[in-house]
């Protein structure tokens, strides 16, 4: 437990939470910066070999070698290392190649403990696979054991110096315009995202039940599984238009298109959607599932488009580019928009004349932000101009092929396994505690406000998700939080049933907001010690397409059973609607004469119409979350627990390709 935390073989990036994980980059770009950093690999040890021929023929002056010399096994001598090199290769007199005949050959063979024993400081590219490669060049490094401590000047080599501590002032103006531009992009990217996947569920529950909720939530599939198709937007371009601009144009033309025709029609699409035993529910999450797929399209092709945008030196600022926009659109899409489309909020703090409407409607909402997305658009392609790439990478099949080498490796397949399983113990409470907080009675305006409360609560607390991350070993913190997170969905199945007769009270509001702190807390500390496991054992020579790959599967493990969960919520329930005794005097509908099954929201509404009532004998909420949560307990110390710790007992070299570093 109390065991260091390991370094990681990557230069610490900057981030909101405070956490120094190791930017990710994306799939898209992984094998073209890998293949840069086998060029710079084979450049180096062209050099060496040069400067060796070149050093025979010098005199003595010329040259300095080492004078300790080792046997080899057969008694022979190996050749004396060289010290220095010729200056002709050195214009501002510095040392030679950062990487060494030895140290290129090995690390080229696979073989990464013979190391030159002598390294003279030099300029480190600021690529951060040439940073993990210079790491990796040390004496000390072994596949066997985690790499020894950095020291301070290493680290700060490593960084680029001075560069790497710079704060947004004080970066050139160049670099200043391209991460706002960067910004802006993201958060049109999270504007979509967070009414898909945060605000429409929640309007939907008074038109669908849960499982068709649960078909809708097929929508989101597409950011979990672009890791598929992201190989062709780095492959295929306009060199007219530019290589990421021939992407992102014309999908977010298409995506403002879209949300002007769903601004039309999105809520008159949710009325029907539920009607007919949710016949249209199909129709409306395709809409959105092709919104979706565009914004991840439009996602790889920004992350690699920010790789050029920025200088080397300030790369760490795409990362907090894509948070700061994905989370700021997110937030206005999920918390502003669910506020000021409440009639009880506006009514509240903006009104003086109450009004049955909120401040905006979804329709309204969606047709601003496609016309919107258009200006931006047209904009980005009359002021911004994308400089000119030569670099065709490896091409579509050579990434497959990589992914197929990986997913080949026993300990993956694990790994995998770990990941596809291990959140459907708290799939119950992600995707229905809220909703069913909603079916109970508890108002759209406490929902918003308690979602605005844990925001900051989420990013500060984040920090020290980071700190034990670094503190401790990842995948002993991802178990701690696991449990907590198992502990987190059994309160809140007592939130739910501990819901006031009377509504909503002060006390109850505080506690709700408490479980949801809490519980989106252990979520966060999940998701930062597992991807510090994963930058952990990726393998560097293919670090991106290794990363991506494992991100991906755990983004999948979170959205796959999702489906299944909502699905069974209305399996399990059993409601019958009790007709009246006699006619109500404000009959909104056909008179209900004859009880029957009230599960579907569309048959509830139906019942209060017509003056029964809907009397829930069985919650399937309560069974699929203690069914969830017992999951979760066998398996976690069944398999997961025992599994992953026995993964991150592993020497790396137990994670490498046979034909890879």
């Amino acid at each position: 437990m109390g065991d260091q935390q390991p370094r990681r073989l990557s230069v610490a990036t900057t981030s909101l939470t405070g956490s120094s994980l190791a930017p990710i980059l994306p799939l898209h770009e992984a094998r073209r910066v890998e293949e840069r950093a086998r060029r710079n690999h084979e450049d180096g040890h062209e050099l060496d070999v040069l400067d060796r021929k070149q050093s025979k023929r010098l005199p003595p002056l010329y040259t300095d070698f080492d004078d300790d010399t080792t046997d080899d096994e057969t008694g022979q001598m190996t050749a004396k290392k060289s010290r220095s090199r010729s200056r002709q290769h050195q214009p501002n007199g510095s040392a030679s190649s950062a990487f060494s005949p030895s140290a290129s050959a090995s690390d080229m063979n696979g073989s990464f403990r013979e190391r030159q024993k002598h390294h003279s400081p030099a300029d480190i590219p600021e690529d951060s696979a040439l940073q993990t490669a210079r790491l990796m060049e040390r004496s000390s490094f072994t596949l066997d054991e985690a790499p020894p401590p950095i020291s301070p000047s290493e680290l700060k080599g490593l960084a680029g110096g001075d560069e790497g501590s710079k704060g947004f002032f004080e970066l050139p103006e160049q670099d200043r315009r391209n991460f706002l531009l960067l910004v802006g992009l993201y958060f049109l990217q999270g504007i979509p995202m967070g009414l898909a996947g945060g605000s429409v569920p929640f309007l939907l529950k008074s038109h669908m039940s849960y499982g068709q909720i649960g078909v809708y939530s097929l929508a989101s599939y597409p950011y979990s599984l672009k890791l598929l198709w992201s190989p062709i937007v780095d492959a295929i371009w306009s060199p007219r238009v530019g290589r990421r601009k021939s992407w992102i144009l014309p999908i977010q033309a298409l995506s403002g298109l879209g949300m002007i025709w769903l601004g039309r029609n999105a809520q008159a699409m949710m009325e029907k959607a539920g009607e007919d035993n949710g016949a249209g529910v199909w129709g409306f999450t395709g809409w959105w599932f092709a919104l979706v797929f565009m914004c991840a399209t439009q996602d790889i092709a920004v992350d690699g488009w920010a790789l050029t945008l920025l200088s080397p030196t300030n790369l760490s600022y795409a990362s907090t580019a894509q948070t700061v926009g994905l989370t700021a659109g997110h937030f206005l899409s999920y918390t502003v928009f669910l506020a000021l489309s409440s009639p009880d909020f506006t009514n509240k703090y903006f009104r003086s004349t109450p009004s049955a409407h909120g401040l905006m409607t979804l329709d309204s909402y969606l047709q601003f932000w496609g016309w919107a997305y258009l200006l931006a658009t047209l904009g980005l392609a009359l002021l911004k101009r994308e400089d000119r790439t030569r670099d065709k990478g490896e091409g579509v099949w050579g990434v497959y092929k990589v992914m197929g080498g990986i997913l080949r490796l026993r300990n993956i397949q694990i790994f995998i396994l770990i990941h596809l399983i291990a959140k459907i113990g708290f799939q119950a409470n992600d995707a229905v505690t809220n909703l069913k907080l909603l079916d109970k009675g508890f108002s759209q305006e406490d929902l918003a406000l308690t979602v605005l409360i844990d925001f900051p609560f989420e990013i500060s607390l984040g920090y020290y998700a980071g700190k034990w991350s670094e503190q401790y070993r990842p995948v002993t913190v991802w178990c701690w939080a696991f449990m907590g997170r198992l502990a987190a969905a059994i309160f809140a199945q007592a939130v739910v049933m501990a819901f006031p007769t009377g509504g909503t009270t002060g006390w109850y509001l505080l506690v709700v907001i408490v479980e949801h702190v809490f519980s989106t807390f252990m979520s966060t500390v999940m998701f930062v010690a597992i991807s510090a496991f994963h930058a952990k054992i990726a393998d560097p020579v293919i670090g991106g397409t290794y990363m991506t790959l494992l991100a991906t599967v755990s983004n999948l493990g979170g959205t796959f059973p999702r489906f299944f969960v909502l699905k069974f919520v209305d399996m399990f329930s059993v409601a019958t609607c009790i007709p009246p005794a006699k006619p109500p005097a404000d009959l909104k509908g056909t008179l209900i004469t004859q009880p029957f099954s009230c599960v579907l929201e569309a048959e509830k509404h139906r019942c209060l119409a017509g003056g029964g009532v809907c009397d829930v004998r069985r919650d399937g909420y309560y069974i699929v979350n203690i069914l969830c949560v017992v999951f979760g307990i066998v398996t976690f110390w069944g398999f997961i627990r025992p599994k992953a710790l026995q993964l991150q007992n592993l020497p790396l070299r137990a994670w490498r390709l046979s034909n890879g570093s």
